[in-house]
C-alpha cells in the first residue's frame, strides 16, 4: 500500500494544486464582484440577479466558468492516470501542460488579450488530450 501512495504522490500533487488554482478563481472572482457591487450584496441571497458590468470582474467570471468546463476532465483523467499507472510518464507531463496552461490562461484572460488566450486554452487541451492518450 505505501508503494502505490508513493508512486502516486506526484499525482496527488498535482490534483491538490489545481483545487487550489480553483480556489484563487473563485476568490479572484468573488473579490472583482464584490469590490463592484459591494459586500452587502455578496452576503445577501443575490435574489435580484445584478452581475457585475465591469470588465475584470466579468472576465473573472467567464475565466472561472472556462475553469470550470475542463476542471471535471483534468480530475478524471489524473485520477485515471494515477490508478492505471503511468509507465511512459506522459499522463504527468499532460497534467502539467494543462496546469500551467490554465495559470497563464487567467492573467490574460483579465488583461482581454485575444488570441494568445485562445491559443493556451489549445495548449490546455493539448495536456487533456496528453493524458487521454497515457490511458488507451
Amino acid at each position: 500500500m505505501e508503494t502505490l501512495a508513493s508512486e502516486n504522490a506526484p499525482y496527488m500533487v498535482l490534483l491538490a494544486l489545481s483545487v487550489i488554482l480553483l480556489f484563487l478563481h473563485i476568490g479572484l472572482q468573488g473579490i472583482l464582484a464584490t469590490k463592484e457591487l459591494g459586500s452587502a450584496w455578496n452576503a445577501g441571497p443575490r435574489d435580484e440577479g445584478k452581475k457585475p458590468k465591469g470588465a475584470l470582474a466579468g472576465r473573472a467570471e467567464r475565466a472561472l466558468a472556462n475553469y470550470k468546463e475542463t476542471y471535471p476532465a483534468f480530475v478524471g483523467l489524473i485520477l485515471g492516470v494515477a490508478l492505471v499507472g503511468d509507465a511512459s510518464g506522459w499522463g504527468l507531463i499532460g497534467g502539467w501542460i494543462w496546469f500551467v496552461a490554465r495559470i497563464a490562461y487567467v492573467p490574460l484572460y483579465l488583461l482581454g488579450i485575444p488570441y494568445i488566450r485562445s491559443l493556451v486554452w489549445l495548449v490546455s487541451a493539448g495536456g487533456l488530450l496528453i493524458m487521454l492518450l497515457s490511458l488507451i
